[in-house]
């Protein structure tokens, strides 16, 4: 039996200093800790990897809202339930009053932070995201904006014919704070071919987020797992994160997701509960370098959400006062900020608000 001593892995109080005579798990190592630890084994590494990280007993958690502002996409994801064509009677785009009312809601149920992401629409240019920004910022100074995703971005850098770094640069200066890490799926192209082959490559994403980070803008890394990709590509995934981390240190937060399949294209099993958990938890030990790892309640419910937090995780995510995406497939779990924070308590934990920099909310 292969194992693993955490100790091993994370001798030091703070192990993002990391020093030269720190063991890191490779992928081989990786592979083996899956394949031969169970469930519970791999839980109990990665929790103990976390308390090295966060040894005060705290999960933060953050009120925001995720605003859809269009689903008129270009990219014809086959696992997106969300969007639609341009002309389809179901599409929609936000005027920027409807944006406004929804801040508004927003901030009546004490958010400070809207995460801002609609689709690849092709009537849209980035004139009309800076004007977006804009409007916001004039009128709510103090929000934070978490917007758009590294597919959106590229596709204007295309469409602008400008650089990615000039439309990270004019999004920044129009009020952009920083930068979700949605449309990351998986991180291989092979993968990508199969899932959204008109959706910008892995290097691409990567690139993206490189930019971001070189321009002083923090971001998210994300995982959608459970569809068509391997154990191997998920590590793959995984390696080209803390990778790109160790270079930039811009990712604040890792968050794996299961695929939900209803309402897709894609006739595929959604993956366990257990797989999840699992995962998760190799996710923490994987990517040592990532100080936060998030638990997706919102896939997999509260009650996982809950056991997440003994499996590696130390943030229970956002309250999302709305979200449309992962409703499209079928699934809608809602937790307002009262039982988010009952449901952490419970579980032994200390609830903190937080900002997207995880900076605590006093």
């Amino acid at each position: 039996m292969y194992s693993l001593n955490p100790e091993s892995l994370f001798p030091h109080e703070n192990r993002l200093d990391r020093g030269k005579s720190m063991q890191r798990i490779n992928l081989d190592q990786a592979q083996k800790l899956w394949q031969e630890q169970n469930l519970f084994d791999l839980g109990r590494m990665a929790h103990e990897a976390r308390k090295k990280l966060h040894p005060e007993d705290v999960v933060t958690y953050i009120v925001d809202r995720n605003i859809n502002y269009s689903n008129i996409c270009i990219s014809g994801c086959k696992f997106c339930a969300f969007y639609r064509p341009p002309g389809h009677h179901e599409g929609y785009l936000l005027t920027f009053e409807q944006l406004e009312q929804k801040i508004l809601e927003t901030i009546e149920l004490g958010g400070m932070q809207i995460l801002l992401q609609g689709s690849i629409n092709p009537d849209l240019d980035l004139d009309w995201y800076e004007k977006l920004l804009r409007f916001i910022k004039d009128r709510f100074p103090d929000l934070a904006v978490h917007g758009f995703s590294p597919p959106e971005i590229f596709y204007l850098a295309g469409r602008e014919n400008i650089s990615v770094s000039r439309v990270i640069s004019r999004l920044k200066k129009s009020g952009l704070d920083s930068i979700p890490g949605g449309g990351a799926e998986i991180l291989v192209d092979r993968v990508r071919r199969k899932l959204a082959p008109r959706k910008c490559t892995a290097r691409q994403w990567l690139d993206v987020m490189h930019e971001a980070h070189n321009q002083g803008l923090k971001t998210t890394a994300t995982m959608m797992m459970g569809h068509v990709e391997t154990m191997q590509e998920r590590l793959e995934h995984l390696q080209k994160i803390r990778d790109l981390q160790d270079m930039t240190h811009g990712f604040t937060a890792f968050i794996p997701w299961t695929f939900q399949p209803g309402n897709t294209l894609m006739n595929v099993s959604e993956a366990s509960s257990v797989e999840y958990l699992k995962f998760l938890a190799l996710s923490r030990l994987y990517l040592d370098n990532i100080p936060n790892i998030q638990a997706s309640w919102v896939t997999q419910g509260a009650h996982v959400g809950q056991l997440a937090l003994m499996w590696g995780a130390n943030d229970f995510g956002s309250t999302m006062i709305e979200e449309n995406v992962v409703a499209a497939a079928g699934v809608s779990f809602k937790l307002p900020e009262d039982k988010l924070r009952l449901l952490v308590q419970k579980s032994g934990f200390q609830p903190r608000k937080r900002r997207m920099d995880y900076t605590l909310v006093e």
